[in-house]
């Protein structure tokens, strides 16, 4: 049988733990080839690093996927992260129309704010942006942050009430007509977690873990790598989410002795051998 294969469309970043650098190494893990399309080149992540080197990328997306195409590969899945302009949405739709098979999972992680704002490089027209190319997704796994933005909604600070989770997850699938999984979903002071709205049934699921005091960047790619690596598995949207967090809390457990030095990111390698048992059990 053939190996599974997810491909992988986001930024690289050299030192800074977040998109490819996280994605495919969790990927791997799972045991699913990573097929990885970079869409630009950075030296570190733009949390917080100053003269950040950049090269984009742009010319090279829909080259990559034309030979891809040309070569025969299949794909399970097509997940895409951080794109850094309203041009390179346009590309990965067209990246989707030339890549995806008939049982293709189309997977967009709308990645462009968190705590309530636009990351600095965004417009608002961003989110709108954004918008279309959710709409093709199978699957989206934006934050509340993300959520307000695409809603043009205020954001509201956590923690939540569950029927307020629930109406945004309503009102996102009317943008995505399939998964909608929402992360920074607390219901209290101190718990964090995700929810997920299956539209195809009706069906809402709440997933949590104790607090941890603290920012940790790029928790929103091991998520989401971790969730899309159990859907390509066949493990359903509960178990995914359920690894998902669970795999999430242990990088962050991990990474507590390694503070301040480990400000940009967190330890998940020194967690990947676990990843295996979370997604099968």
């Amino acid at each position: 049988m053939r190996q599974k294969r997810i491909a992988a469309i986001h930024d690289i970043s050299g030192i800074g733990k977040c998109s490819l650098t996280v994605a495919l190494p969790i990927i791997s893990v799972a045991g699913i080839e990573c097929a990885a399309m970079p869409t630009a080149l950075l030296s570190t992540h733009t949390g917080g690093f100053k003269n950040i080197y950049i090269e984009d990328l742009t010319k090279g997306i829909m080259p990559i996927a034309n030979h891809w195409k040309n070569e025969g590969f299949e794909f399970d899945a097509i997940y895409s992260g951080y794109l850094g302009s309203m041009e390179q949405v346009d590309l990965i739709k067209n990246c989707i129309s030339v890549l995806k098979g008939d049982k293709t999972l189309v997977v967009v992680d709308p990645v462009m704010g968190d705590n309530g704002r636009l990351y600095q490089s965004f417009s608002p027209e961003f989110a709108f942006k954004m918008r279309e190319l959710c709409a093709v997704a199978d699957i989206i796994t934006p934050n509340v942050t993300e959520a307000c933005l695409m809603l043009s909604e205020d954001y509201k600070a956590p923690p939540y009430t569950k029927r307020y989770i629930e109406e945004l997850l309503l009102k996102l699938s009317e943008i995505c007509s399939g998964t909608i999984v929402l992360t920074g979903a607390c219901l209290s002071e101190n718990e964090q977690g995700a929810a997920a709205y299956n539209s195809k049934n009706g069906k809402i699921s709440f997933i949590s873990c104790p607090r941890m005091a603290g920012i940790y960047h790029g928790t929103g790619d091991v998520f989401a790598s971790t969730f899309v690596s159990g859907m390509v598995l066949e493990k359903g949207m509960e178990k995914s989410l359920k690894a998902a967090v669970e795999f999430t809390k242990l990088a962050i457990e991990n990474t507590k002795e390694n503070l301040p030095e480990l400000w940009y990111g967190v330890n998940f390698e020194g967690v990947l051998p676990k990843l295996p048992k979370l997604l099968e059990d």
